[in-house]
């Protein structure tokens, strides 16, 4: 992956925790166990990455985690609550902070890669991230695709707020929703990325 082209990276989040968000930043899974939130995760994955952790580094849980792409099958999961979710575009400036690492895949996967970054962009397979689908005939295939398209980027504990660019929602009405929070942080209707 060639980091010109990388014009930000991406959070999931309902939208209810977006002023959290902003007062306290993107918190890594162990930090945000202690503040009130809704959680988009999915329990099954969430398992997984509790016993996992970044080799020569921290548990997984606690980085704080950002795709490069949230057209992923994470979202596509979630394509019912759509409404009230949204994703939040993060600056790439990001990727040189201490501590960041890179993946290939998602994070949980058996098979997945970790490289400090930003150099550890190199081990992204630009191609199959931003791909549309992540769909093959081959089974094999299939999985690497799809765990590709969860590639992510770690950071130690948190996100700062002011990393924070903009934010996307499904439709007019969820846009009316996001507004009403007041969070003054720009919001943009994007329905390809959910999907639509």
């Amino acid at each position: 992956m060639n980091r010109e082209n990388l014009r930000e990276l991406h959070f999931i989040t309902p939208v209810a925790n977006v002023p959290s968000i902003l007062e306290r930043g993107i918190l890594c899974h162990a930090m945000a166990e202690r503040v009130p939130h809704d959680s988009a995760a999915m329990a099954e994955i969430q398992a997984r990455r509790a016993r996992k952790r970044v080799p020569g580094g921290r548990p997984l849980h606690e980085y704080a985690n950002l795709y490069f792409t949230a057209r992923n099958p994470m979202l596509f999961k979630r394509s019912d609550h759509r409404e009230q979710l949204c994703v939040l575009g993060v600056s790439p400036a990001i990727l040189d902070l201490p501590g960041v690492v890179i993946t290939d895949a998602n994070a949980s996967s058996d098979y997945v890669r970790f490289a400090a970054s930003p150099a550890g962009l190199a081990i992204v397979d630009a191609g199959r991230t931003f791909a549309k689908w992540w769909t093959h005939p081959d089974k094999i295939e299939y999985l690497r695709r799809k765990s590709a398209k969860c590639a992510e980027v770690l950071v130690p504990e948190c996100v700062g707020p002011h990393h924070l660019v903009r934010a996307y929602v499904c439709s007019d009405d969820a846009r009316v929703a996001f507004e009403a929070l007041g969070t003054g942080l720009p919001v943009a209707v994007d329905a390809n990325l959910f999907f639509l």
